[in-house]
């Protein structure tokens, strides 16, 4: 059988196939990369924190981990990174990628960023539908990011609200758990206020929508005209000049 002379290009093609196939051969397992994105990560969620808004928060990291039977190619730089819409509350990843080895490779590390602080925490069942008072509930830690929606961290932003739904003792209160107070009901009278400087009117219409106090509601005048304002307490729509 013929044989074919080896070209200097085909040797350079056959030794750098060789060198690659080594590389990956030798490749070690991802032990270390998750130790990467905790290093690049607690800075982070210390910024994070400081952003928060003044609440005094305690963050706590858990860190998940690669797969251990996966293999990547070696590299000699690792970038950390946040994932485009990823956020540092709750479960979460921190993106891995090469950005100079024998192949470029990308890995997502899972993590669950716990953020403990001081929230109100229900002491006994509330039904739907039922007005909330403060000695339903007690002040304790929570961890918030346990759940998507914002705790309602201070007592004025549930008491006097409606439950949206059946509550049981030990969930801590939640935008989504809470409405607002209804005013006035779609087609009640209402009274539309609005003023300025020196100077304020009123005038009677009919609610287009239900109303609930703090939101937005459609009012009709007189003349026909739809207006939308914020609803207050005493049963009048405000409207903004």
């Amino acid at each position: 059988m013929p044989r074919h002379p080896i070209t200097p290009s085909l040797r350079r093609l056959l030794i750098g196939g060789l060198l690659m196939l080594g590389a990956w051969a030798n490749a070690a397992p991802p032990a270390g990369l998750e130790q990467l994105a905790r290093d690049w990560l607690q800075p982070a969620i210390d910024q994070a924190m400081a952003q928060d808004g003044g609440m005094p928060l305690r963050a706590e990291v858990v860190m998940g981990n690669l797969d251990s039977r996966l293999r990547l190619a070696p590299c000699q730089d690792i970038e950390p990174y946040l994932p485009p819409g990823t956020k540092l509350w709750g479960r979460s990843r921190i993106g891995l990628r090469c950005t100079d080895g024998v192949a470029r490779w990308n890995v997502y590390v899972p993590v669950t960023i716990k953020a403990f602080g001081p929230a109100w925490v229900l002491k006994a069942p509330v039904a739907a539908g039922e007005t909330l008072t403060q000695d339903q509930a007690e002040l304790t830690e929570v961890d918030w990011a346990s759940h998507p929606s914002p705790v309602l961290a201070t007592p004025e932003r549930w008491v006097g609200q409606t439950t949206a739904y059946a509550l049981s003792p030990g969930q801590t209160l939640r935008e989504n758990m809470v409405r607002a107070q209804t005013a006035f009901e779609a087609g009640s009278p209402v009274k539309v206020v609005s003023g300025g400087s020196g100077f304020a009117v009123s005038v009677m219409g009919q609610a287009i929508s239900e109303g609930r106090v703090g939101e937005s509601a459609r009012v009709r005048l007189p003349s026909g005209k739809v207006v939308n304002g914020v609803v207050r307490p005493d049963q009048t729509v405000e409207l903004a000049m």
